[in-house]
């Protein structure tokens, strides 16, 4: 089923860089960072938890071929150093598009001062864990 708004159910071919049946890996049209991907079940749902197991699968499984193929050089894009990989289920979570969508960030030494907190950045006053705080 797909809805003819959402981005992800009829994505434009130019951002299509891997299909599987029930899968689809897209360059994202608004990168944080060069080669930027996001990983999208073809069914249209929300909720990461409303996965079948099969559709996990191929997810994971997608998200682990884009890093290899950006680890390995694709389309002129920078080698990167790691990666942060990311699900927002829920708008209070940031979710925008309500089709379920895993990002995989490609991440260079020296794209931020300090990268410490990865994905903890979402909440900046708790990101930093090691720094002892005033109770």
């Amino acid at each position: 089923m797909t809805h003819k708004d959402c981005p992800f159910c009829d994505p434009n071919p130019k951002f299509v860089v891997a299909e599987s049946p029930l899968v689809l890996t897209l360059r994202d049209a608004f990168p944080v960072a060069p080669g930027h991907t996001l990983i999208c079940p073809r069914r249209h749902f929300a909720d990461l938890f409303e996965a079948t197991v099969e559709e996990m699968a191929e997810v994971w499984a997608a998200v682990r071929q884009a890093a290899a193929d950006l680890t390995a050089g694709v389309d002129g894009i920078p080698r990167p150093d790691g990666f942060n990989v990311g699900v927002n289920v829920g708008t209070a979570a940031g979710q925008t598009v309500m089709h379920l969508h895993v990002h995989l960030i490609p991440r260079c030494h020296g794209d931020q001062p300090d990268p410490r907190g990865g994905i903890r950045r979402v909440i900046p006053a708790r990101a930093d864990y090691w720094t002892p705080r005033k109770a």
